[in-house]
């Protein structure tokens, strides 16, 4: 069991959630605002998405990370700072023509998904650690082996941590060869995601099985998606972990109750606390992680 569990707030992901819940921030100031909201209820990172104001799908544009971080950064707040870098590896594909990419497509390079950290150095990034079939149709995303070292070796050069986004046994076996290959910085952060399809279900003994693959002293974190992401919480701190909340996720507080980010977090925490558990404030979770801290 964890004793001292850092608490992460997802605020807005890249999924098409804006038309199902108005608490879904979309503008850099509506997920700055949401980010330090999630801070006072006592989140210890923020995990942080851009979208296009337009649009208010996905987005990679440095500038409007750039706008959301200096918000964040700027306020009476100081969480930690976790930026995605999984932007730029979907992959739609004709089904009769499986050379031929779609509209939705958005594939880049592993080192063109660091350009937002290259310029703002965030504490924590993310990089998956797999390609997945990803739902249901014809979309994949794509990150291949050769991508993967490539951008963790140069996310090292950087001083960010890399938060190892898992989403099956086998991105967590080779997570756990780039940590044997040095490429990883100790102590190693594993995100384990579960429900996504179609990766890991959303199953208590494999996640079980997932955390005993992990290496000695890793530190980790897991969630579920929808429904299921509030009895994550204490499935995952009763194992040794940390936990993430947060609207990427899910929308709901309870059945048919849309909640804010800041809702999820102080539930999350009440949970923390219910279990004899403490939340690790920014600077104990920056201690626990090894980060290097951001000006």
């Amino acid at each position: 069991m964890n004793r001292k569990v850092i608490v992460t707030c997802a605020l807005t992901g890249a999924g098409d959630t804006t038309g199902k819940s108005e608490h879904v921030p979309v503008t850099p100031e509506q997920i700055a605002a949401d980010a330090i909201a999630a801070a006072r209820a006592g989140a210890s990172v923020v995990h942080i998405h851009v979208r296009d104001i337009e649009t208010g799908q996905g987005s990679r544009d440095v500038a409007l990370y750039r706008e959301v971080v200096r918000l964040v950064r700027e306020s009476d707040v100081d969480p930690v700072i976790n930026l995605t870098a999984g932007m730029g590896g979907d992959l739609v594909l004709d089904p009769g023509h499986p050379t031929k990419q779609l509209p939705g497509t958005d594939l880049v390079s592993g080192l063109e998904r660091l350009a937002h950290v290259e310029e703002l150095r965030p504490e924590i990034c993310t990089i998956d650690c797999g390609s997945l079939n990803f739902g249901e149709g014809s979309q994949v995303y794509i990150s291949t082996p050769d991508m993967l070292r490539e951008g963790a070796e140069r996310i090292k050069q950087l001083g960010v941590k890399p938060e190892m986004e898992i989403f099956d046994t086998g991105n967590l076996w080779f997570a756990n060869v780039m940590v044997e290959e040095g490429l990883i910085a100790p102590p190693p952060l594993y995100q384990l995601c579960m429900g996504i399809p179609y990766g890991a279900p959303v199953d208590a003994g494999l996640l079980h099985a997932m955390v005993n693959m992990l290496p000695e002293g890793a530190q980790w974190t897991s969630f579920a998606i929808g429904r299921d992401q509030l009895p994550w919480v204490a499935q995952s701190v009763l194992l040794g972990g940390h936990v993430r909340v947060g609207l990427e996720d899910n929308l709901y507080l309870s059945k048919g109750v849309k909640a804010t980010n800041a809702q999820l977090t102080e539930r999350a925490i009440q949970i923390v606390h219910d279990l004899g558990s403490s939340v690790a404030t920014p600077d104990e979770a920056r201690e626990i992680l090894k980060l290097e801290k951001k000006a």
